[in-house]
């Protein structure tokens, strides 16, 4: 199994969001943490970018093209669709609207599910034999 310093960066926000969706009622841990891992998965896309060689990777090798890259693509954009639905209802929760907090549970979810197929569509397209990709050999 390939673990990469950045994959166990990313499973462990993943770990944190999962603990503060047990305690949204305790809002001075669960808004932070939230909005915390939130901006966090909004720059992972600019540090990939800057920490990797994506025009050997997604063009000259032909990974464009592949289902993998885009179907991880969609499931970002997906999940950063989400995050602006959720952060509205978040808003209207503020403003005293309590209808809106099934809806706001149910995103969560939804959420949870997605980042964790991210994450696993993630980790499977890491290319081991990239130089620079930080990698090393676990075993199990």
């Amino acid at each position: 199994m390939i673990i990469n310093g950045f994959v166990i960066v990313v499973l462990l926000t993943y770990l944190i969001m999962l603990a503060a969706f047990f305690v949204p009622h305790i809002r001075r841990i669960h808004m932070p943490v939230m909005i915390s891992i939130i901006i966090f998965d909004l720059c992972v896309p600019f540090y990939l970018f800057l920490n990797g060689d994506w025009g050997v990777r997604l063009i000259e090798s032909g990974d464009i093209l592949s289902f993998g890259v885009w179907m991880h693509f969609g499931m970002v954009l997906t999940l950063y669709i989400l995050y602006a639905v959720q952060v509205h209802s978040a808003i209207q929760i503020l403003k005293g609207n309590k209808g809106v907090k099934e809806d706001h549970r149910g995103q969560a979810k939804a959420i949870l599910g997605l980042r964790a197929f991210v994450i696993l569509t993630g980790v499977s397209l890491i290319d081991p034999e990239l130089p620079g990709s930080g990698t090393a050999t676990v075993e199990p």
